[in-house]
């Protein structure tokens, strides 16, 4: 057999492995050393010793020079050139299992996964108790999706090899996956047992310290990763996360910057340096940073968001309901944002935007019944009554007859009967829905060309200085402008 020390790594998937040759000769070449002469008597001329010959280097075998080959190739990242090379390999070599396994391996990451699965399975055949070999057919079921036979292999490895850094880091990243974050920090723990300078596993175990609240271990192990790895953007992007959750804003932007100066195209680390300028007060560097992140990563909503609430912070009405809009489009999940999107398009008097958004919202939130008398006022602002109407007769059916969100919706349906429903309103004990409601009645009056009646509950609502519910916002905007 070939004298390789090899490791296929679990991230064969991923295109990218990690193969070291070592070979020594089978003995040591003796160094000759000259005879001494021990003088007794008078001095004598020494005898002239002929130098030694020059030492030369044993012949390279062909096996060890194949495997050199291979080795030079993969270094230059010419993969194709190295599984060529397995067309000729020395005569009896061809059943050498090492090289065998970097054969399926290289097939593998260079996405032949039906050849490579031959040859996986035929080598485990010959070796079933092969850790590395068990750990190619890992990756084999992996890339295939059968997880059945992965996780049976994984068991297998660990049986053998309890320790098995790999093996642990892979039963993880199941755990993980399926939010059992205990289960995968005690896989990623003995992984980093085993393996102390395994950054893979030291940057997993961090990870889920971090989502378990165990800040120091997180810390412990990033720091860990940075003795080796100076430059490690994810080990200093998550010392920032610690700090900035800290409050240590100058701390956790100083970690962000250095990250991004190793990976300066990362919209993750834009998001989190928008976050920590954020809250050092500069509004234009959490603007700029947030910019970017939407800049390098378009098709991410989060961005957006940010850039959104940024823009709702200052009042910048067309700028933010601009980047509303735009969560949406990327995220329609995203169900936070319906709500602000149906107030700024609202405020540009978008009617049926602002309905839309607020159906969205109620879709998600099917009790609130701000959502369903925002939606029956945009009906009524563009005079859909039978619209109205049937919308309203629809939501009341499943509210309680003798509670004030009833009385009020009915109001908006029957769009009268408001004397009593107003004397409800204002003998309301909780603050929070006297003043919401205020804001419907200011609607209500509006809507029925009372703008000095709307005005006196806008100017009501406003000055209760308790902005705990959006109405808050809009009864505002309606102060401002005189009228919605």
């Amino acid at each position: 057999m070939i004298c390789i020390e090899k490791r296929v790594f679990f991230a064969l998937a991923a295109g990218f492995f990690t193969l070291s040759f070592s070979c020594a000769s089978n003995k040591e070449v003796a160094k000759a050393s000259p005879d001494r002469t021990v003088q007794t008597s008078a001095p004598q001329k020494a005898e002239q010793v002929p130098p030694a010959p020059a030492k030369e280097d044993p012949p390279v075998s062909p096996e060890v020079q194949f495997a050199q080959n291979v080795s030079n190739n993969l270094q230059s990242g010419n993969m194709e050139q190295a599984l060529a090379l397995f067309d000729n390999m020395p005569a009896g070599s061809e059943k050498d299992s090492d090289l065998q396994t970097l054969k399926a391996s290289l097939l593998l990451s260079m996405g032949k996964g039906a050849e490579a699965e031959v040859l996986a399975k035929e080598l485990l055949e010959t070796n079933p108790d092969d850790v590395d070999i068990l750990g190619l057919n890992v990756m084999v079921a992996k890339q295939k999706g059968d997880a059945k036979t992965k996780s049976a292999l994984l068991k297998k490895i660990i049986t053998i090899d309890p320790k098995n850094a790999d093996a642990n880091l892979e039963l993880g990243d199941e755990q993980a996956l399926r939010h059992n974050y205990r289960m995968a920090s005690k896989y990623y723990k003995t992984a980093v047992d085993s393996e102390p300078t395994n950054t893979g596993a030291l940057f997993s175990y961090g990870k889920m310290s971090y989502y378990l609240e165990k800040d120091s271990d997180a810390k412990e192990m990033f720091e860990r990763i940075l003795a080796i790895n100076p430059d490690d953007a994810q080990a200093l992007a998550y010392l920032g996360k610690l700090e900035g959750e800290a409050k240590r804003y100058r701390n956790a932007k100083e970690y962000i910057d250095r990250a991004l100066k190793v990976e300066p195209h990362n919209a993750e680390f834009y998001l989190d340096l928008g976050t920590y300028s954020r809250y050092l007060g500069d509004y234009k560097g959490a603007e700029s940073a947030w910019e970017n992140a939407v800049k390098y990563d378009p098709d991410y909503f989060l961005g957006y968001a940010y850039l959104a609430g940024l823009y709702d912070e200052q009042n910048n009405f067309d700028k933010a309901l601009e980047y509303y809009r735009k969560v949406i489009e990327k995220n329609p999940q995203y169900y936070y944002a319906y709500e602000s999107l149906g107030m700024f398009a609202w405020h540009k008097e978008n009617w049926a935007e602002a309905r839309n958004a607020f159906s969205r919202a109620l879709q998600k939130n099917p009790g609130n019944v701000s959502y369903v008398l925002m939606i029956a006022a945009t009906y009524w602002k563009e005079k859909k009554i039978p619209d109205l109407k049937k919308f309203t007769e629809t939501a009341m059916k499943g509210m309680d007859r003798s509670g004030l969100e009833y009385a009020v919706v009915r109001m908006y349906h029957d769009m009268g009967g408001d004397i009593g429903v107003l004397q409800r309103i204002s003998a309301e004990q909780n603050r929070t829905k006297r003043g919401k409601f205020l804001y419907y009645a200011a609607v209500y009056f509006e809507l029925k060309n009372n703008n000095s009646i709307a005005q006196k509950y806008y100017t009501e609502v406003v000055g209760m200085q308790s902005p705990m519910f959006f109405e808050y916002r809009l009864a505002e905007w309606s102060i401002s402008n005189g009228s919605n």
